[in-house]
Formats: C-alpha cells, sequence, structure tokens
C-alpha cells in the first residue's frame, strides 16, 4: 500500500509489529521462512514414523471408517524436544506437557528476544498473550492411559493453561485468552490483541498461534469430512484443487501502539492499520463459508484503517485449496479490493498454504 495513503484516526491508532517468532514446516525462524518462500519449498512429505504407523490408517477412499485419505502433510521435525528445565518444568511435569503448550514457551520467548525486549524487564507490566489453539492430540493420546492421566497431564492438556502458563512464567499481568475460532484462531488473537492495545488494557502484547499434529484423531476425521486433498496440498486457487493438506507450526508477533514504539524507539518490522472480525450467520450449510459477510469483514478492516480499496496491493489469502472455499473468497476479495482501478493499479493474491500447508490454529500468523 502507498504510505502517505494511511490516516490515522481517533480510536483507530495503527498498532507496530516490533517483533516476530515462527517454527513452521522446513523453516525454523522467520528468515528461513521467506527463503522457503522465495525458493519456493514444497515442504509437504509423508507422515514421520516418529507421529503415527501410516499404513495402518491410509485408505484412499474417504469414507473408510477409522482411516484417513492422504498419506502426507506438513510436519515439522523433533517437536518432542524440550528445554524444559530453562522454563522451570520438571522431567514429570514436562512427559505430559503437550507439544502445543512447548512450542508456546520457546516461540514466545524468541519473539521477545527477536523485538529486543527483555523478558525479565517486563515482569509485573501490562503485558497481555493471545494465543490460537484448537486440536489437543497429546490429549488423546493420554486418554487410553487413566491411571497416569493425572494433574500433570490435565494442566498440560488444557487450553486456558497453554496461554496462561505465558503470563504465569513471564510474570505478565495484561490480559490473557486462549483463543479457539477453528482456523482463524490467530488471525483472532492479532485482532484481540490491537484491540486491547487500542483499550489501554496493555502496553505489549504477544499474539499467535499454534498447531502440532500428535495424534491420527483429527485427520481421521477431516478425512472422513472429505475436505482433505489426495496428495496432502492446498492448490490455493488453482483448478486443480480438491482440498487442503494440514500443516503444523507456532508463530507469534509481538505488538505495540505504533506512538509508542516509535517513542521506545522499537524496530518496527510492520504496521497494522486495521483488522475487523465477524461471523458468516446462517448460510447455505454449518461448514460453507458466506460471501456477503466475507465482503462485510473485508470493508470493515478497510473502514477501521482509514483506506481504500484501490491502495491495497496484495493480499494474502485464506486460500485453503478447497473446490467450495477458494471461489468464495476470490468473490468476496473481487467485490471489494479487485474492483476497476485507474491506471495500471493491480492487487495480487497468494497464499502461503501451498507451501507449508494449512497450519489451522497458526495457519493466520503464517499468512500475517
Amino acid at each position: 500500500m502507498r504510505k502517505e495513503a494511511v490516516v490515522p484516526r481517533p480510536g483507530h491508532e495503527p498498532v507496530a509489529i516490533v517483533g516476530m517468532s515462527c517454527r513452521f514446516p522446513g523453516a525454523d525462524n522467520p528468515e528461513a521462512f521467506w527463503k522457503l518462500l522465495e525458493d519456493r519449498v514444497d515442504a509437504v512429505r509423508e507422515v514421520p514414523p516418529d507421529r503415527w504407523k501410516i499404513d495402518e490408517y491410509y485408505d484412499p477412499n474417504p469414507a473408510a471408517p477409522g482411516k484417513m485419505s492422504t498419506r502426507h502433510g506438513a510436519f515439522l521435525d523433533r517437536v518432542d524436544e524440550f528445554d524444559a528445565h530453562f522454563f522451570g518444568i520438571t522431567p514429570r511435569e514436562a512427559a505430559r506437557l503437550d507439544p502445543q503448550q512447548r512450542l508456546l514457551l520457546e516461540l514466545s520467548w524468541e519473539a521477545l528476544e527477536n523485538a529486543g525486549l527483555a523478558p525479565d524487564r517486563l515482569a509485573g507490566s501490562e503485558t497481555a498473550v493471545f494465543a490460537g489453539l484448537t486440536t489437543n492430540d497429546y490429549a488423546f493420546l493420554q486418554v487410553p492411559d487413566l491411571e497416569g492421566f493425572n494433574g500433570h497431564a490435565g494442566m498440560g492438556s488444557g487450553h486456558c493453561i497453554a496461554a496462561g502458563r505465558l503470563s504465569y512464567f513471564y510474570d505478565f499481568h495484561g490480559p490473557n485468552a486462549a483463543v479457539d475460532t477453528a482456523c482463524s484462531s490467530s488471525l483472532v488473537a492479532v485482532h484481540m490483541a490491537c484491540q486491547s492495545l487500542r483499550a489501554g488494557e496493555c502496553t505489549t502484547a504477544l499474539a499467535g498461534g499454534v498447531n502440532v499434529m500428535a495424534a491420527p484423531h483429527m485427520t481421521v476425521f477431516l478425512s472422513e469430512w472429505g475436505v482433505l486433498a489426495p496428495d496432502g496440498r492446498c492448490k490455493a486457487f488453482a483448478d486443480t484443487a480438491d482440498g487442503f493438506g494440514r500443516g503444523e507450526g507456532c508463530g507469534f508477533v509481538v505488538l505495540k501502539l505504533l506512538s509508542d514504539a516509535v517513542a521506545d524507539g522499537d524496530r518496527i518490522l510492520a504496521v497494522i492499520h486495521g483488522t475487523a472480525m465477524n461471523q458468516d450467520g446462517r448460510g447455505t450449510r454449518f461448514s460453507a463459508s458466506n460471501a456477503a459477510a466475507q465482503i462485510g469483514v473485508i470493508r470493515k478492516a478497510l473502514d477501521d484503517a482509514g483506506l481504500d480499496p484501490a491502495q491495497i496491493s496484495f493480499v494474502e489469502a485464506h486460500g485453503t485449496g478447497t473446490p467450495i472455499g477458494d471461489p468464495i473468497e476470490v468473490e468476496a476479495l473481487t467485490a471489494t479490493v479487485g474492483r476497476p482501478r485507474d491506471g495500471e493499479s493491480r492487487c495480487a493474491l497468494g497464499s502461503v498454504k501451498a507451501n507449508v500447508g494449512h497450519l489451522e490454529a497458526a495457519a493466520g500468523v503464517a499468512g500475517l
């Protein structure tokens, strides 16, 4: 977008991204992720043997009970490794700690480090945490062992605990929330963080999301629902789109009001001028997207930012690669930022899901 075109309004102050971190398939940090995208890397691979035995679960028929219709996904390496001592967690507690909680701890630290913010100096501050997460695979793995499903297992699996653990570890006193709005969880977390900063509820905010495929259950469910691509890949906006491929990862951004970031001398990586959120309401069916609702939320975001649609030159889209969802998203974008323009101005469209799969609760922060 053209920098000079943004006009801040009272109550709509821009929010600065002053730090970020990520661990995505094939990329352990933002620089590596950018390189992966530049090199057009396909991070999808066959289900690694340390997750589940794919030969026991695979069946090309999506309706086969208890089976999955794909052998592939985008996975992290060494997701079982964790420096529990660094975070003050005992070995017994760590064994029952969901890998998603482990990643949230590690990536929140890396995000603060990337922002040049010393965690000990933030202790006692009004720093907020908004963490998106949806799946609970690690709990599924522990359920058969009811004798071992102790207090540590309960604490290690709860979504509210996952977010709360960060504020506890860092001694943050700002708002704290675990966010589960399915695939939009991490973007809703960013939206809530921006709202909280603008409302004066916090001075700094950590926002992001995480997804780890530790068990086969969710992939079996999605296969039977008929939404997974047989080859495990998201063919975003392609004629060959036939469902999405699952991926995993974790990412955080560190946010401040732009005026505070400038005053503090922070390195400003990007600026969020507007955010918006809504819901489809009743549509053709529960799982189908609603173009009218998408048009509405895009217009609200533009209004919040004080931007004209013609000023948008790139959209990082949801773009899962489903034959129903992608056309609806394109319809909504065409009706808003894609309308005819003066001169040679154009709006490009992309989706990182084509490289790293659909990270579900972490998908939004990957796109951001």
